[in-house]
């Protein structure tokens, strides 16, 4: 019995023996561990890099934009409605937006304190699509003013509970850009990245078939 165990315990150690490092190496690794061959971690970065560039070009688009036309247009107590002044801004805004075919806009909607805050986040709204509509009108693509948006009475100017005419206001920004410089995530990339992790956490066998062959 004993020199059977033992003959049992020797095979055992053989068939260890047998096993690469590499291959031992290969079934403890954590998953995804060997997702990095040299190219992974590169188009990370790049896609990191792009995102990165994009994010800077916008805030930057948006500085030369409130610096080159009046971004801000007010409105009078309780109204959407586009005064001269307001038209004459929205004029310069639309002018400058088609000299940049490349970039999408969003316009965002506020009232002062005065009323209700459900009530007042729908006249920031009524204000934002009023200022898109002029513009639309003045030739710049719907597409191109991608979002409205609505802040109602969260985001004053001046800080106050009564009426005030700063606060009543819609301002224009950078958004984002059309292709071919996108501001989101490859969504392909990440899945075939997802597929790679699951992949990778699949263990291999310590043994081949012809390591098998080899021993008998």
């Amino acid at each position: 019995m004993r020199a059977r165990l033992a003959f049992v315990t020797l095979g055992a150690a053989l068939a260890l023996t047998a096993c690469s490092p590499r291959q031992i190496a290969d079934f403890n690794r954590p998953a995804g561990d060997a997702l990095d061959d040299g190219s992974f971690g590169n188009a990370t970065m790049t896609n990191q890099m792009v995102m990165t560039s994009d994010r800077a070009m916008a805030i930057d688009m948006t500085r030369r934009f409130a610096a080159e036309v009046p971004s801000t247009v007010t409105f009078a107590f309780d109204s959407a409605a586009l005064d001269a002044t307001a038209q004459a801004a929205l004029d310069r805004q639309a002018a400058w937006i088609l000299r940049y075919p490349f970039v999408v806009f969003r316009v965002y909607g506020h009232a002062d304190k005065v009323g209700s805050a459900p009530y007042n986040k729908a006249l920031g709204m009524r204000r934002a699509q009023a200022a898109v509509a002029y513009m639309v009108a003045r030739g710049v693509p719907r597409a191109r003013l991608q979002a409205v948006v609505s802040y109602g009475e969260t985001r004053p100017l001046v800080h106050t509970e009564g009426p005030e005419r700063l606060n009543r206001r819609t301002v224009t920004e950078v958004a984002a850009f059309l292709r071919p410089r996108p501001m989101t995530i490859d969504g392909k990339y990440m899945a075939r990245s997802y597929r790679a992790y699951l992949d990778s956490a699949q263990p291999k066998p310590t043994l081949q078939p012809a390591d098998v062959a080899a021993q008998d």
